[in-house]
């Protein structure tokens, strides 16, 4: 029995490998006419390395509840746990911000001369998320509160991109995500926000009072209505949102 939150942890690490497969087999195409316009197809592997993130994100939360239903937390659990999400929630992330890069750079008049040294920032962020990770295993003052970023909120946030590029029409999101300075900003700032110590609240509870959990309240109403009416957008407002409140509730969720 105490081997079984080990093993979810296990399949996380899996899940984080198969996302990670499917993001370098892709079989994205690039295409173009005489006057230079360009087109770019995402086909459907990287949307599978998208939900494979998700799976890994779901699996992490139940090996937690599973070692506290079994009564088998361990050091050496939270080890594993830590060594497991490096790879589902940075590693994988890292590649799919890698592959925006990628794209980007192929729409340059100069592609073929460009230099991998261009999409290597990509990398910052697996760096980070295992940074932040060490950190907070020899931490243990971070129960019911964070110091920076979840890494498993990093990495769902990048395996969102490729959905929004996917589903949404509007030429501004697909322009933007594949806007070499808006990727190399973007993962700057999600790895120094996984490395600073910004207070940012845990999503769990001592009770269920309002007055205790009120910016989790909040949050959970702007996800559902970001949900319900910016769809596939909804996963950046979330996030920002999960950053705001936590930074204007802050005296609330040590």
């Amino acid at each position: 029995m105490k081997q079984i939150p080990n093993l979810f942890t296990l399949l996380n690490l899996v899940f984080g490998c198969l996302a990670i497969v499917y993001i370098l087999q892709n079989g994205i195409t690039i295409s173009g006419d005489a006057e230079g316009a360009t087109w770019i197809d995402i086909p459907e592997k990287i949307w599978l390395a998208s939900l494979f993130i998700g799976i890994a994100a779901v699996v992490d939360f139940l090996d937690g509840f599973v070692a506290r239903l079994f009564h088998a937390t361990s050091g050496m659990g939270k080890q594993l746990d830590s060594l497991a999400d490096v790879v589902s929630f940075g590693v994988a992330p890292g590649m799919i911000i890698y592959q925006f890069l990628r794209l980007s750079l192929a729409k340059e008049n100069n592609a073929l001369d460009i230099s991998v040294i261009w999409m290597l920032p990509a990398f910052i962020v697996p760096c980070a998320a295992a940074w932040r990770l060490a950190r907070f295993n020899l931490d243990t003052s971070q129960s019911y509160s964070f110091k920076g970023m979840p890494v498993p909120a990093v990495g769902i946030f990048v395996a969102s991109l490729p959905l929004i590029y996917w589903n949404v029409n509007d030429a501004w999101v697909q322009e933007l995500l594949l806007n070499k300075w808006f990727l190399y900003a973007l993962s700057v700032l999600l790895s120094w926000l996984m490395v600073s110590r910004l207070p940012l609240m845990a999503l769990k509870f001592k009770d269920y009072s309002l007055q205790n959990n009120l910016p989790k309240y909040i949050l959970a109403l702007v996800a559902i209505a970001a949900v319900v009416f910016l769809k596939w957008l909804a996963p950046p407002v979330i996030v920002l949102a999960y950053v705001l409140l936590s930074l204007l509730f802050k005296n609330k969720i040590a």
